[in-house]
């Protein structure tokens, strides 16, 4: 039988990478760059070969071995395994470069900055002070050749060679023997005049201002050069004397170098060095304290290396995330530090903590998420964006604070083209179609109808032909201006999508119904709309043989190019109306939705001009206007094909009086004014005038039920061929042409669904009698308990009640 020897380099988890070793420093080791065999993770191997006859240069060599596995500090070179046989030596450590390749490869890319090495310079300096007053060692080796950076450009003390006791165990500094390193000594060691060190730290001190000369003027070519600071700045000369003094005893402890060089206007004084510091420290600190960082940090950011923010700053944030209970203070540096990322890090790095912040209750961090939400969206797949942030993101809709509510509509004109059939023609028409019937605020309802336009395109064509036209026509007949505005622009923006019979039966009427509205930026509007569909059936008209290419988009599953147009439309929307509405929800936080000044919008026979009056953002409950509205309606065309209230959107009636109970239980800010708008009869008499529309055949019908498509025109003049803007003729194209986007040619049409014998939420008559029926029961409750308690009086303590 035969025995082999195993072989303990082939058995060493580790293994040298084929390239050739990087730039080796002066010494017994040389540098490869190696990977450990089961993971593949890169690390660096110090490599020595024992040779004959060079006994001292192995000792030194092991006793290198030595000092660096049993030395831990942040600062000096990590040991993280080791191999020792008669042939070789192995140290693994972290990934590392050396320093003046490091210099050399920053210099050609545009060379290194102030903080980088202030950074660098103050964590060798630190380095150094923990061996000489922590553990009385001498490193007796500090140059240029025994620093090393790693990936996140942080600074490492190695080449431990040559280190000996400061207190004289185990005989004096080992002799180098290569004159490249013993051109650093100090002058008293060279000289040899007999002048003793008087403090254990001078020559390492003097090694260490010869490194400072080398980062900033290269290599040193001799000792007598330390005399010319060169390119060391000036805020750093004073300090550097000190170290290259002539006289050792001046020569300053580490310790106080680096308290001289964080003094007020010193080299190390500044924001980089302090985030450096905090970040050393961050799992001992105050979470207010943490708090403060993390919101003035991403102001910083873009000053600070790359690769320091992508290996540094980001594992702290994302741990202080997972267990330092940071919250939304860290999604600003979060996302600014995801830049420098590749798509695959992202993937893995930054959205597993995204998904996971989507499912917070934390408002703060739910409304960054929505703000932010265009930095990270393109690294969504659509399964991870329906199943896992889209039902928390919908909660959003429901939330008492109006902001969030506005967030949550504008965050999907970026979530739309990533949602399935049923998220986006089913459930996202369903909170639409209540944002925009019952939401209390006049910009909200207002973006509502913008984002519908932006992402109509997206739709099935059967939701398409249910939902846009009534939905536009609905925001035409708001009591807030900018809603009906929206809506006119909406019906514009969406021009290609609507047959020529929808154009001249239902768009149409509804516009010209705006001719005589009392604020002029909607007569303006709905003039230019009116001319521009009218060009499009005259053009039909005169050729119809147009009509097939005019109606080419009305029946397709979706319009390819809208997509990436939604964004250019999307500015009216999210930076226009969001100011307006931010504005107004300041100026009116908890607005009751019963408001009596409404301007009366005219009867259609007549052009009486009434003063406009200022339009609140709340919507209104019965009034003059209402009056007029209804009795308007009543002379309207009643045979609408689309007829909301004929619909069943999936009980939305016990769905509404479920959300009243989760908007109680979700937040008490807005408390003051959800108890008067529910003892407010104004309230129920506006959602009775909705109804008694959608009963009268009006447009205001809830957006719902897909049924067969009809197709629209083509061919014709676009609305921006009219003048817009002013009394010149627009020589621009089309601003919603570019909005005419279909999906791939294989996307999936929605089949339509049996929706008939169900009444919606806000409109159903079933809802409300028994909001009325437990009004009238509080009423009775409430007038029982006075009674009695006018006739019995109150009770005294102690005694028995008889009845």
């Amino acid at each position: 039988m035969w025995f082999f020897a195993r072989d303990p380099v082939r058995d060493f988890p580790f293994e040298l990478s084929p390239e050739p070793p990087e730039g080796s420093p002066p010494g017994p080791w040389v540098l490869h760059r190696g990977r450990k065999k089961a993971t593949g993770s890169p690390v660096s191997i110090f490599v020595y070969d024992v040779k004959p006859g060079a006994e001292e240069q192995t000792q030194v060599a092991k006793a290198a071995f030595k000092r660096l596995k049993t030395l831990r500090h942040p600062n000096i070179l990590a040991y993280i395994d080791g191999l020792e046989t008669d042939k070789c030596l192995h140290v693994v450590t972290e990934a590392v470069t050396p320093l003046g390749v490091y210099l050399k490869a920053r210099a050609e890319a545009g060379g290194l900055k102030e903080l980088e090495l202030s950074w660098g310079l103050h964590q060798i300096v630190k380095a150094l002070s923990f061996l000489v007053n922590d553990c009385s060692l001498i490193h007796n080796n500090v140059c240029m050749a025994a620093v090393f950076v790693d990936r996140a450009g942080e600074w490492k003390l190695g080449g431990l060679d040559y280190m000996y006791s400061a207190q004289g165990n185990g005989g004096g500094p080992p002799r180098k023997g290569i004159p490249e390193l013993e051109q650093y000594d100090p002058p008293e060691l060279a000289d040899g005049s007999g002048r003793a060190v008087r403090e254990k730290w001078s020559a390492d001190m003097w090694r260490l201002g010869c490194l400072i000369w080398e980062v900033f003027n290269g290599s040193l070519p001799r000792a007598a050069a330390l005399r010319n600071p060169g390119k060391i700045p000036k805020s750093l000369v004073p300090h550097y004397c000190e170290l290259v003094g002539a006289n050792p005893k001046v020569r300053p402890n580490p310790a106080r170098f680096l308290q001289n060089c964080r003094a007020p206007g010193g080299f190390m004084n500044n924001r980089f060095v302090e985030t450096n510091l905090f970040l050393e420290e961050i799992q001992i600190k105050e979470p207010a304290e943490k708090q403060k960082f993390f919101q003035e940090l991403s102001k910083s950011l873009d000053s600070f290396p790359e690769d320091f923010c992508r290996h540094k700053v980001l594992p702290q944030l994302l741990t202080a995330f997972e267990f330092g209970n940071a919250g939304a203070v860290v999604l600003t540096p979060l996302f600014k530090v995801g830049k420098f990322l590749s798509a695959e890090e992202y993937q893995q790095k930054i959205i597993p903590v995204v998904v996971k912040m989507f499912s917070s209750t934390d408002r703060a961090m739910r409304i960054r998420l929505l703000q932010q939400m265009e930095q990270f969206i393109q690294y969504l797949d659509e399964p991870t964006v329906n199943t896992q942030i889209f039902p928390h993101v919908v909660h959003g809709f429901l939330d008492t604070n109006p902001a969030i509510r506005e967030q949550t509509v504008k965050s999907m004109l970026l979530l739309a083209p990533k949602l399935n059939e049923t998220n986006l023609n089913v459930e996202l028409m369903k909170h639409f179609a209540r944002l925009q019937a019952k939401d209390e605020q006049g910009p909200i309802r207002c973006n509502t109808t913008v984002c519908l336009g932006k992402i109509g395109s997206y739709l099935s064509a059967t939701t398409r032909h249910r939902v846009l036209t009534s939905a536009f026509s609905r925001a035409t007949k708001d009591p807030f201006a900018p809603s009906r505005v929206a809506g006119v622009l909406g019906f514009a923006a969406t021009h290609n999508l609507y047959s020529m019979n929808d154009c001249a039966h239902k768009i149409l009427p509804v516009l010209c119904g705006l001719t005589v509205d009392p604020e002029k930026s909607v007569r303006d509007q709905a003039f230019k709309a009116i001319r521009s569909f009218l060009s499009k059936l005259e053009a039909v008209s005169e050729d119809p043989t147009q009509l097939a290419e005019v109606e080419k988009d009305v029946h397709a599953a979706s319009s390819p190019g809208m997509g990436g147009a939604a964004a250019s439309w999307a500015g009216w929307a999210v930076t226009g109306v969001s100011s307006l509405t931010s504005k107004l929800i300041r100026a009116h936080p908890t607005a009751a939705p019963a408001e009596t000044n409404i301007p009366q919008r005219p009867a259609p026979e007549g052009f009486p001009a009434p003063a406009p009056t200022p339009v609140p953002a709340a919507p209104t409950t019965s009034g003059p206007w209402e009056t007029q509205e209804e009795g308007k309606d009543t002379e309207e065309d009643s045979s609408a094909a689309d007829r909301w209230d004929d619909e069943d959107w999936g009980s939305l009636e016990q769905e509404a009086e479920s959300v009243l109970a989760q908007r109680d239980e979700w937040s008490t800010r807005n408390q003051a004014s959800r108890a008067g708008q529910a003892s407010n009869p104004g309230h129920r008499s506006q959602e009775s005038d909705w109804s008694s529309w959608e009963a009268e055949g009006s447009w205001e019908q809830d957006w719902q039920e897909p049924s067969p498509p009809e197709p629209p025109p083509e061919g014709t003049r676009l609305a921006s061929e009219y003048n817009w803007g002013g009394p010149e003729p627009s020589d621009k194209g089309d601003p919603f042409a570019a909005l005419s986007v279909h999906r791939e040619a294989g996307a999936q049409v929605l089949v339509p669904v049996q929706w008939e014998g169900a009444d919606l939420g806000w409109t159903s008559a079933k809802a409300e009698l028994a909001r009325k029926k437990r009004e009238e029961r509080r009423r009775e409750m409430e007038a029982k308990r006075a009674e009695k308690k006018a006739a019995k009086g109150p009770m005294k303590l102690g005694t028995r009640k008889l009845d």
